[in-house]
């Protein structure tokens, strides 16, 4: 037989050459896999289809195989830094298996499906310092097994790279600017990457870009409102979080934060007396929860909580003044951060708006409240604290991106955070 012609039998037989039959090229992508747990998911999937191919076509790499290649040449944008050196290894072992030696051929296909499985793994990695705080949140990459059943059941393995790749609108617009500039190889760039990678590609969700210090509606992963929130001081900075919205507080309380009740509360009870509370509808209760039982204000020794030798919980009622408005939006995070309403609304209108302790306050938040139930989030009660279920719940991922793509280009906002400070320091630290 001709080693430039191939039927579908010679392939079959080149693929049963048992694994390792080929000598590895050292640092390979298979030591990579199988030092990530891959390597027995790849012979199984090999096993399971008969070690028919899934990268050659007729004795040649198919298209999805160069494209693969293509991929990993600019992985390193993507945090697979040893991507390039990959696509290297992957080119001489298509090489090899050009001379139409079984082993060849057998040690290539692994290859690059050690590869795929690398890559999908990075680029769908938890983000680094970001909240997973509903439990049905991809909190962990696939894997390897689920990698390669969805690339073996596409109906095009080029299609279904393209869209790995994509990851989602806002990475691969950030990503192809870092590529037509020179942000490429910024540390900077490669942390927004990271972390925008946690942005769903479809489906409806919330998006905050506490950076940008605005909210997005999105749905099938296209942006269809917004609007502006305020967000937390440097000294509270709001924290990434990928959570889920089941549902709505309409009357909320607000749960005065510690630091809160001991540098203005407590203060100014010391100042004032009790008369402070009263007029601002604060109660001095047992705990936050629905359990909650009043205490007198007697009880409560203030100048100690003010000099902070001592606690005390303390609650807005529902009101015109209260903090959170008249409606907000928990979602699970451990860090008792979530939307909410304001009645300070001119704070909308300043530039720079990290002015909370932490919290998301809304510029509009009966419209969030009627995009995310299709109605507004009335009650049959005025009494506090009433649980308003969303229709079905909604996503909602809190971000920190300080380099975007604007017309193709990369555009920059202030590291509001001191976030990418941080990471220019560790860089440092490691050279």
């Amino acid at each position: 037989m001709s080693k430039t012609i191939w039927n579908s039998a010679a392939i079959a037989a080149m693929m049963l050459v048992p694994v390792g039959a080929h000598a590895e090229i050292a640092g390979s992508p298979v030591a990579i896999a199988a030092s990530q747990g891959a390597a027995g998911a790849i012979d199984s999937f090999y096993h399971a289809r008969g070690n028919a191919p899934l990268w050659f076509e007729a004795g040649r790499e198919s298209a999805a195989a160069n494209e693969l290649v293509s991929l990993l040449r600019r992985a390193a944008l993507d945090g697979l830094t040893s991507g390039p050196q990959i696509a290297g290894q992957i080119e001489q072992a298509i090489a090899q298996a050009h001379s139409g030696d079984p082993r060849a051929v057998a040690e290539a296909e692994r290859m690059m499906s050690s590869a795929l499985v690398v890559y999908v793994q990075t680029l769908r990695a938890p983000t680094p310092g970001m909240i997973y705080g509903d439990p049905g949140m991809p909190a962990r990459a696939p894997q390897a097994s689920i990698i390669l059943r969805d690339a073996a059941k596409a109906q095009s393995l080029e299609a279904y790279l393209a869209s790995v790749s994509q990851v989602n609108p806002t990475y691969a617009a950030l990503r192809s600017a870092a590529l037509s500039s020179r942000g490429e190889a910024s540390p900077l760039v490669r942390a927004n990457l990271e972390r925008a990678r946690a942005i769903p590609a479809k489906g409806r969700f919330v998006l905050v870009d506490a950076a940008a210090a605005k909210l997005w509606m999105y749905e099938d992963g296209r942006a269809v409102d917004s609007m502006k929130v305020i967000v937390g001081k440097p000294q509270y900075a709001t924290p990434m979080i990928a959570s889920v919205i089941h549902y709505a507080t309409v009357n909320p309380y607000w749960h005065v934060p510690d630091h809160l009740v001991r540098e203005i509360v407590a203060a100014n009870v010391v100042k004032q007396g009790v008369k402070y509370l009263t007029a601002r509808g604060y109660e001095v209760v047992s705990e936050y929860s629905g359990n909650a039982v009043v205490l007198s204000p007697a009880s409560v020794d203030w100048k100690a909580v003010a000099a902070g030798e001592a606690t005390a919980k303390v609650r807005q009622l529902p009101g015109a003044n209260n903090s959170m408005g008249s409606v907000k939006f928990p979602f699970a995070n451990g860090e008792g951060i979530y939307l909410h309403d304001t009645p300070d609304t001119a704070l909308f209108a300043k530039e720079h708006r990290t002015l909370s302790n932490g919290c998301v306050r809304l510029e509009d938040a009966p419209k969030l409240a009627r995009w995310l139930m299709g109605r507004d989030p009335s009650t049959v009660s005025a009494e506090p604290e009433q649980y308003v279920r969303l229709p079905k719940s909604v996503p909602i991922y809190i971000t920190y991106l300080t380099a975007n793509s604007a017309g193709g280009s990369l555009s920059y906002v202030d590291d509001v955070y001191g976030r990418d400070a941080q990471l220019a320091s560790k860089t440092a630290a490691l050279k």
